[in-house]
């Protein structure tokens, strides 16, 4: 016997947005990191936008927790893209899309690589509003939480560019 889920409601997601950063270069940490996080503003709030964002990675097959997957062996496949046009970054997925303008050392630094690691968190961050600038103790106390790294989907991407 086998069940289906019933799709989700990607308008509970609320305002989805995507931050780009990198590591720090002088330690050899020079990783593009591509995050993408709900503002927590959705129709029925915080909890259910988050809730929403679990079953999006469910259905879309992209486990959450501390499994890696890797998006570069057959990227025309994978559910998540990353397509990179000058310094301008869009993350699709089955359904959604969103945009956000690298930092030069991002670029470089996917460009050399050819990859990004790529993080979908499922709680929400409504402090990191849309085009208004990160402190990087605000990204680091965001991003490097244990819950919020235990409750996201971790991926390996191939970022492709435009032609």
């Amino acid at each position: 016997m086998t069940s289906t889920q019933a799709e989700i409601d990607r308008s509970q997601l609320g305002t989805l947005s995507v931050l780009a950063w990198i590591g720090d270069p002088s330690e050899g940490h020079d990783i593009p990191y591509l995050l993408a996080y709900t503002l927590g503003d959705g129709p029925q709030g915080r909890e259910a936008g988050e809730k929403a964002a679990r079953g999006l990675l469910e259905e879309i097959g992209l486990p959450i927790g501390d499994v890696v997957m890797d998006g570069t062996r057959n990227p025309a496949a994978f559910p998540v893209q990353i397509m990179l046009a000058d310094n301008q970054v869009a993350l699709t997925l089955p359904g959604l899309n969103a945009t956000c303008t690298a930092p030069a050392e991002w670029v470089a630094a996917a460009n050399e690589s050819g990859q990004a690691y790529f993080l979908f968190a499922t709680r929400a961050w409504p402090e990191a509003v849309p085009g208004e600038p990160v402190a990087p103790e605000t990204l680091q106390e965001f991003a490097g939480d244990e819950a919020v790294l235990t409750g996201s989907a971790h991926c390996v991407l191939s970022v492709r560019r435009l032609q």
